[in-house]
């Protein structure tokens, strides 16, 4: 059985969690879920990076001590997580104990390795993205402030540090771009990764003297690790690092991140590997934005909302799959209600949930049995010939990281479904041939099956519902029971709808 090690990039909690964390949740947990149903031997880890000034802050103006604020913090997180039903296999926090020592024994090694030495830093820091930029990068704005790239402000630092040889490993991440082309992924972004690289590398501060809320440097009394550097160790923590025999062994078979974080796993997190001799990540994929109105959400447009009230106002497995099917993976995306209402609506509601109870009401007011399959026609065969390269087509775009194109999949197999549904009558045929009426529902029944197989990771409460409907039993719902057809004569429940309208109603 092959292994799967996925990740999230771990969220800073500061503030409530928005649609940005739930996006990245959802998407990683679609390819956990998948791996997981096609037999692979699967890890999947998120959580939250609870270090760095930005925190230190945050706390200090609260009145409270760094670690009561992340406490507090860090429940809604875990909330959100187990609304958005998120099957990680570990929530890591970075003050968990296991996790310092994973990160202190990656500094040894950087540190043994001739990679860190002492010095000084001076220039411009931005403490709301806890990142280093060169002046070249920031520009004074109309109000006098100055500010990143990324439009938060920042201020000139200057305070003792140790740095890290990054200038060392120009030539190396070149050649590993060369040699991976996928490292990166999508294409866009390793253009970005290799153009920044190829313009020269600094060595970079990764300790902080000013403040004391992070992990202590070993040997090093009064320094405590740049976030970043401890944030990113986090991927190595759950393999039991420095020892062998943890549950996940390196190295990870993907990041998933945000584009906006890009060069910390694609440029840093490499070289800190390689300083201390460590396998890299297979790839590092940096999705997009979730934008309303064309604009990213963020508190100072007053255009966020959570991942609870969305939950609460669409279901949650229709906003995963909303989330999942209508932003291509990669590509910043829109959300709004009336595109959620719209898709639900069209997708769920009319397409799949009226194919349901359709096919299961016939079956219903037929004996409430799975009804026979044979004799099979040629309509009968040209259906299946739709619905059968379905699996391998959802295989492939997991592989390329692409769960919107694994769901358009799916929804051709329920328009053909529909479409043949729609042409055989089987309401007409029931008195006229109740043989052939009885072949045509189990083929709708069949097909229902497979679709209902393959939207699993998406909807996990909402497929279960559907092939407890088709009396599917829980140890034939991975995807090694694909063609493991419905036995004629099975009992079946009384059918239900289980994809209600929404009514556009006021945002």
């Amino acid at each position: 059985m092959s292994r799967y090690y996925v990740t999230t990039a771990i969220s800073y909690p500061n503030g409530q969690p928005h649609i940005g964390h739930a996006y990245e949740a959802i998407a990683t947990d679609w390819l956990a879920r998948f791996a997981r149903l096609d037999g692979r031997d699967t890890f999947f880890l998120t959580g939250t990076d609870e270090h760095g000034l930005k925190i230190a802050q945050a706390a200090r103006a609260e009145g409270v001590a760094p670690k009561v604020f992340v406490d507090r913090m860090v429940l809604l997180f875990r909330e959100m997580a187990e609304d958005l039903a998120i099957s990680c296999d570990r929530f890591i926090r970075t003050t968990d104990p296991d996790h310092a020592r994973a990160a202190q024994a990656l500094w040894v090694r950087m540190r043994d390795a001739g990679d860190l030495y002492e010095g000084r830093y001076e220039g411009w820091y931005s403490v709301r993205d806890e990142a280093f930029w060169e002046e070249a990068d920031t520009a004074v704005g109309a109000d006098g402030v100055r500010r990143a790239p990324t439009g938060t402000p920042v201020a000139w630092t200057v305070e003792e540090s140790w740095f890290f040889r990054l200038s060392r490993f120009r030539e190396p991440l070149l050649k590993l771009y060369a040699e991976q082309p996928d490292f990166v992924q999508p294409a866009s972004r390793m253009n970005e990764m290799r153009a920044f690289v190829a313009r020269g590398l600094k060595d970079l501060s990764v300790s902080r003297t000013s403040f004391d809320w992070g992990v202590p440097v070993p040997g090093a009394p009064g320094h405590v690790m740049y976030v970043w550097v401890d944030a990113l160790a986090n991927y190595l923590t759950p393999t039991g690092f420095p020892a062998t025999d943890g549950p996940a062994p390196w190295p990870a078979d993907l990041h998933v991140i945000g584009k906006d974080v890009v060069r910390f796993h694609a440029v840093y997190w490499p070289a800190f590997l390689m300083s201390a001799g460590l396998s890299l990540p297979r790839r590092v994929f940096g999705h997009g934005f979730v934008l309303s109105r064309g604009e990213k959400m963020s508190k100072s447009l007053g255009n966020v909302v959570g991942p609870k009230d969305l939950v609460a106002r669409y279901g949650r497995d229709p906003f995963r799959y909303f989330l999942l099917r209508a932003i291509a993976f990669g590509q910043d995306g829109e959300c709004s209600h009336e595109a959620i209402v719209a898709r639900i609506n069209a997708d769920l509601a009319n397409d799949l949930g009226n194919l349901a109870m359709r096919t299961l009401s016939l079956i219903g007011r037929a004996g409430a049995v799975v009804p026979s399959d044979r004799p099979a026609t040629a309509s009968d065969r040209a259906l299946f010939g739709k619905l059968e390269p379905l699996l391998d087509r959802c295989r492939e775009a997991h592989a390329a990281v692409a769960p919107h194109t694994a769901l358009e999949a799916v929804w051709e197999g329920v328009a053909a479904t529909n479409l043949y549904l729609s042409a055989e009558a089987p309401w007409a045929l029931r008195r006229t041939d109740p043989r052939r009426a009885d072949v045509v529902l189990w083929h709708a029944a069949e097909a229902l099956r497979r679709i209902a197989l393959l939207v699993q990771p998406a909807m996990p409460g909402k497929a279960a519902e559907l092939l407890d409907l088709l009396a599917v039993p829980p140890g034939a719902r991975t995807f090694a029971a694909w063609d493991e057809p419905l036995a004629p004569g099975t009992p079946l429940p009384a059918p239900r709808a289980i994809f209600p309208r929404l009514e556009l109603g006021p945002v």
